[in-house]
């Protein structure tokens, strides 16, 4: 079958990676909305959190498919990334840099993997405590130094990701026109610097004792 055939090529996993990145990119930006309610004060989020949750059946279909999204982007880059390294086993002699070449893509698996560690601890903290006082549970997460350094280390590297996950997924989806080619090239730089900000803020917050 085409289908099959295409999805199993290497343009086909490529698709793959960037639809499922996109997802993920979504994801966050909800995510970086409810987090950001913390800026005002815990009760907020609580009270943001409470809402979520009188919901039970959407955030359950809603988990289920994030993480079988999660799950088809992980396995996809590592099958893209065991299918070039046998299409190179010797590596180059000489490593030239291009944009697409940069420190952010030929560590793409090793940031991925860092960020999957870093969703496994988080989400188990998150989960394991009390969802009637998911606010005081991540007050205390992040009144912890070395949690809260982990979790900046976290969104470094994830920002590190995106510089060339965005791009490559905008490369793949067809957004590639001369016209556009310093808006997209800014885009891969502002995007994760927005994130890193706005995420790597809130374990400050509490840090320094303005979280309330």
């Amino acid at each position: 079958m085409w289908l099959m055939s295409f999805l199993k090529s290497s343009i086909g996993k490529k698709w793959i990676m960037a639809i499922s990145g996109l997802c993920l990119l979504l994801f966050l930006c909800s995510h970086a909305a409810g987090n950001a309610t913390l800026f005002s004060s815990v009760n907020l989020f609580q009270a943001y959190a409470d809402q979520l949750h009188s919901h039970p059946l959407i955030v359950s279909v809603f988990s289920k498919g994030l993480f079988l999204i999660f799950a088809v982007h992980i396995v996809t880059g590592c099958l893209l990334f065991l299918q070039n390294g046998k299409a190179r086993p010797q590596g180059y002699k000489v490593k030239t840099r291009a944009i697409k070449n940069s420190l952010a893509s030929s560590s793409m698996i090793y940031s991925g993997l860092f960020i999957l560690l870093f969703l496994l601890i988080h989400t188990s903290a998150v989960s394991f405590g009390d969802h009637g006082k998911i606010g005081e549970t991540i007050a205390a997460m992040f009144g912890s130094f070395f949690y809260s350094s982990f979790y900046i280390i976290a969104f470094l590297v994830l920002a590190l990701h995106l510089t060339h996950g965005f791009w490559s997924m905008l490369q793949t989806l067809g957004a590639s026109h001369p016209r556009y080619t310093q808006l997209i090239s800014l885009l891969t730089y502002i995007v994760p610097a927005f994130f890193l900000l706005l995420f790597g803020s809130i374990p400050l917050l509490f840090l320094f004792g303005a979280g309330s």
